[in-house]
This record gives C-alpha cells, sequence and structure tokens, in this order.
C-alpha cells in the first residue's frame, strides 16, 4: 500500500467509527438516518463534485503558462490529476460528505437530550460581571446597520463551507496536504458533536429571548423559529419521516468550523487568504453572540475544538506542514510530480 492510501485507510478508519456511532444511536433512538431534501448527502455530492470541477479548472489555468490554449491546459490538468489522485481526491472528499451527513443525524437526535442552556447562561453573566454578553454588544454596536452586517457576514458561513473544504483537496500542492485539510475538518465535525452531547443546548434565542426582543425583524429570526418548530416536531413524532431537528449551540461550529479554514490556510502559508479569514473569523466570533444564536462560552469552546481538530488532523494522516510555500505557478513539467 502506497503512503497515500495508507493516509487514506487512517483517515477511513475514523470516519467509519464516527458513522458506527452514529448507527448505535440511531438504533438507541429508534430513529433511521435521514437526509431531508438531500441537503446534508445526496445534494451536497453533486455540489462538490461542481465546485471541485470548477477549482481544478481554476487551479489548473493558474499552473499553465499564458497565453492560454485549450491543449496546454489540458496537458497540465492530466499531469496533475492523474487517476491516481483523483481517486484520492473522490476518497478525502467522500469520508468528509459522510461525516457531515453523520455529524447532522447525531446534532437532529441530540434534542431528544435535556437542554442545559440555564448553566450556559449562569456563565456567561459571571464571565461578563451579571450582563448578558448579546445586551453588552447591542449597547456597543447599536440594534439597527450592526443587525443587518452582522446577519449577511453570519449567513456567509455556509457559502463559505461548501466552497472550503472542496478547495482543501483541488488547491492542495500534495495529496498529503490534502489529506490533513480534510482530516482536521472531520475532526472538527466529530469534537462538535461530542460537545453537543455532552452540553446540549438551544441556545440564548431560546433561553433568552428578551435579549434579543429590540433587534429589527431580520431572516435570523424566521431561522430560528423554525429551527424551534423542528425541534417540537422531532420531539412530539420522533418517528415521522420528516421529523430532523438542526438546533444545538455549545460549541459554537460557525466558529470552530471558520477557525479550522483559517488553520489550512496556515497550514499552506497563504498569508492573504490568513488575514481575511483571521478577520471574517472576528466578525463570526461577534456575530454568534450578538444575533442570539451562542452563549459567549460557545465561542473559545468552538476555538478549543478547532486547535484540537488541526492537533489531530494530520497526526491522523501521518502528514507534516510543508516546509515553505510555493514561490509561485509550477510549470506544467513539475504539476505532476506534487502529488
Amino acid at each position: 500500500m502506497s503512503a497515500d492510501w495508507h493516509r487514506a485507510a487512517r483517515l477511513w478508519a475514523v470516519v467509519l467509527v464516527f458513522v458506527g456511532v452514529g448507527i448505535a444511536r440511531s438504533v438507541q433512538v429508534g430513529i433511521p438516518f435521514r437526509d431531508p431534501g438531500g441537503d446534508f448527502l445526496a445534494r451536497r455530492i453533486v455540489i462538490t463534485a461542481g465546485v471541485f470541477a470548477a477549482l481544478v479548472l481554476l487551479d489548473g489555468l493558474r499552473r499553465t503558462p499564458r497565453p492560454w490554449t485549450r491543449a496546454s491546459v489540458a496537458a497540465t490538468l492530466r499531469a496533475r490529476w492523474t487517476r491516481q489522485r483523483l481517486a484520492h481526491a473522490a476518497s478525502a472528499l467522500l469520508a468528509y460528505l459522510l461525516t457531515y451527513f453523520t455529524y447532522h443525524n447525531l446534532k437532529s437526535w441530540d434534542v431528544l437530550n435535556a437542554p442545559r442552556d440555564a448553566m450556559l447562561e449562569r456563565w456567561d453573566h459571571w464571565l461578563f460581571l451579571g450582563h448578558s454578553p448579546a445586551v453588552v454588544l447591542h449597547d456597543l454596536l447599536g440594534m439597527h446597520v450592526a443587525a443587518w452586517v452582522l446577519t449577511g457576514w453570519y449567513e456567509t458561513f455556509p457559502s463559505l463551507v461548501v466552497v472550503g473544504f472542496p478547495a482543501a483537496v483541488a488547491l492542495a500542492p500534495r495529496t498529503r496536504d490534502a489529506y490533513a485539510g480534510i482530516a482536521a475538518l472531520v475532526w472538527v465535525w466529530i469534537l462538535g458533536t461530542v460537545t453537543y452531547y455532552a452540553i446540549p443546548s438551544l441556545g440564548p434565542f431560546h433561553s433568552a429571548p428578551g435579549d434579543f426582543a429590540g433587534l429589527p425583524h431580520l431572516m435570523i429570526q424566521d431561522t430560528q423559529a423554525r429551527y424551534l418548530t423542528q425541534r417540537d416536531h422531532l420531539l412530539a413524532q420522533p418517528h415521522a419521516s420528516d421529523a430532523f431537528a438542526q438546533v444545538s449551540a455549545f460549541a459554537s461550529l460557525h466558529v470552530g468550523v471558520t477557525a479550522t479554514l483559517l488553520g489550512l490556510a496556515w497550514w499552506h502559508r497563504l498569508r492573504r487568504t490568513t488575514v481575511v479569514l483571521t478577520v471574517f473569523l472576528a466578525g463570526t466570533m461577534v456575530a454568534t453572540v450578538y444575533l442570539g444564536w451562542h452563549f459567549a462560552v460557545d465561542v473559545p469552546a468552538g476555538l478549543a475544538i478547532a486547535a484540537a481538530a488541526w492537533w489531530l488532523g494530520p497526526r491522523t494522516v501521518g502528514a507534516r506542514r510543508p516546509v515553505a510555500a510555493a514561490s509561485g505557478p509550477p510549470s506544467r513539467a513539475s504539476a505532476a510530480s506534487i502529488a
């Protein structure tokens, strides 16, 4: 077995154990795995394939000397994307998607556990000297323009993830780097699930709705109401085919996953991308508390999960950070040698 296939086997061992945990939980609660609307697996596979193909093409253009011709770009793509490398890419992306699918089902079943929002709220008030951190942010930033800006900021996260994890594979100079990035992203979802079950919670928008009553009506409130309706439906009719919940607070995986993607930029020494993602992470940390999705203590918990994911990910697949970033787009002749 080649070194890269050995890395794939180690990654898949982690993923299959996680899937096994999901199956055990499914048997325990008597609810099968579900993929409502194909949102978490079926449709994601199609979207991921499209995003991956687009990124591969863009990367091929970047690596091909100008002037571009169809033949020259095709030659670059063939040199870089051998059948073996494509097989590794498919393996890594499928491992991620299966983890993500299992995560969402475990998250749905977590609402069957009693929430502990009161405890998290006490922690927040202790840290902020008796004040609600959300109210502090509302007083500091205002409740009009900032609300709209932070809503847009927060809602950018799904698009970041949709592009981010295929990019971890399509743009990685070496196959081992692709596996390291995907392994870190796999671990962040796994560890996030662990924290969901360790401290089940719904979020301050549910436990302290008065703190957010002064915000203008935003799509956020509609989403929060929909999530609570989904939870109520699952609790009332857990075996209904459309019963599926999507609400958990501790820890913040908006923060955890964004920080993991930031770690991916750091891994590849992409300085400008690292700066941009650092700013985006900072705004996400503010938005998630300001809008009531998470308690303040959920934020450092998300950062801790990301740090743990980056400690575990490369070690899981036996990869080390590259010594130095490439000095520029590699020539067509060298494209096949960096797999």
